[in-house]
C-alpha cells in the first residue's frame, strides 16, 4: 500500500519537486553555515519527502540522542529566528493540503503533505525515519503510558 501511496504521491502530484525544492533550500541553508540547524532539518525533510508513506518524521529526543549542549542552545536561538518563516511555510502547506483534500485521488498527497506541516513549522532537530522505527517509538511511548497506569 505504501509504493501505491509513493506513486501516486510522485506522478499526479509532482511530490518529487517539492521534495527537489525542499532540499535545494535546505542545503542553501545548510551552506550558509548559521542556519544549518534549519537546513539539516529541511534536508531530513526532503528526504520524507521523497517516499512520505515510507518514512515518518521524529525528534532527536524521541530517538534518545544525545546533542552538544551549545548545538542545542545555537540551534534553540535559531528557530527562534525561523519561527515567522516556518509559519509563513506551515501556512503554504495547509494550503495546499486544503487544495489536494478537495479530490478523492488527491487525499492520500493531503495526508502526506499534513505529516510534513510540523518539520516545515520547527524542522530543527528532526530525523527522518523508516516507519518501523516510528512504529517502535510509539510502542515504547505506549508501553511507558502503559506503566504510568499500572503503577497508580
Amino acid at each position: 500500500m505504501s509504493v501505491l501511496g509513493n506513486i501516486l504521491w510522485y506522478f499526479p502530484f509532482l511530490g518529487f519537486l517539492t521534495a527537489l525544492f525542499t532540499f535545494l533550500v535546505g542545503s542553501l541553508l545548510t551552506v550558509l553555515v548559521v542556519t544549518a540547524p534549519i537546513g539539516l532539518g529541511l534536508i531530513q525533510l526532503s528526504k520524507f519527502l521523497l517516499a512520505p508513506f515510507s518514512y515518518s518524521m521524529c525528534t532527536s529526543a524521541e530517538l534518545q540522542r544525545e546533542q552538544n549542549k551549545a548545538w542545542k542552545a545555537y540551534s534553540t536561538i535559531i528557530m527562534l529566528l525561523y519561527l515567522p518563516i516556518g509559519c509563513i511555510l506551515a501556512v503554504m502547506t495547509i494550503f495546499q493540503i486544503v487544495l489536494l483534500a478537495i479530490s478523492i485521488i488527491g487525499i492520500p498527497a493531503a495526508i502526506a503533505l499534513s505529516k510534513a506541516v510540523g518539520t516545515y513549522l520547527n524542522p530543527v532537530g528532526k530525523i527522518c525515519v523508516s516507519r518501523q522505527v516510528a512504529e517502535a517509538i510509539d510502542r515504547e511511548k505506549g508501553e511507558a503510558e502503559l506503566q504510568k497506569y499500572q503503577q497508580a
